[in-house]
């Protein structure tokens, strides 16, 4: 079986690849995987800062001196910024977003971690959460990270996806059910 990647995810899986195994080979994983979580951060919360990543007319000096200074002032890792100084000399700058998301995939996935999303219809408390996902976990036999979300839509219960597995007990798609038996009768 083939899988059609883009370019642009084949490249940027390559180059966290690369990152992963310079930051398994220094003893750095965590603090680059920080580091990397902080670039992140100020990549989403900055729109000139993206524009000036994804800008092609942009110098190499002049990008080069800003990560030195970004660097420099959130005091990251060596190895993180000489990879950004290399993904700059390449001009791969731009898919540092993708780069850096592939690079924490990785480093979840080596602990053991999966991702998964909790939607309910109502606010749950933390205890609640950490129930679910304990249970979850255990039964698993891995390491589950939720990302919980609220969603007033569903009237009653929860909807938890696992990778390409959708468990949805909510009422709104229990009547959904209900209504396409009706319709099929």
């Amino acid at each position: 079986m083939t899988t059609n990647k883009s370019f642009s995810t084949e490249t940027s899986e390559r180059y966290a690849r690369a990152l992963f195994e310079v930051s398994k080979e220094s003893n750095e994983q965590e603090k680059i995987e920080n580091d990397a979580k902080n670039f992140q951060i100020i990549l989403e919360e900055s729109r000139d800062f993206q524009n000036f990543i994804k800008n092609p007319t942009q110098t190499i000096s002049h990008q080069n001196e800003v990560i030195e200074l970004i660097s420099k002032s959130l005091n990251f890792s060596k190895n993180l910024k000489n990879f950004f100084l290399l993904l700059i000399e390449k001009r791969r700058i731009f898919f540092v977003k993708k780069i850096l998301e592939s690079f924490l995939k990785l480093c979840s996935h080596k602990r053991g971690e999966i991702k998964a999303s909790l939607i309910s219809s109502k606010e749950l408390s933390q205890i609640d959460l950490d129930k679910i996902r304990v249970e979850l976990s255990n039964a698993m036999g891995s390491n589950l990270k939720f990302n919980f979300i609220v969603d007033k839509e569903l009237i009653g219960g929860l909807k938890l996806q696992l990778g390409s597995i959708m468990i949805d007990t909510s009422i709104k798609n229990k009547l959904k059910k209900y209504e396409q038996t009706l319709l099929e009768n």
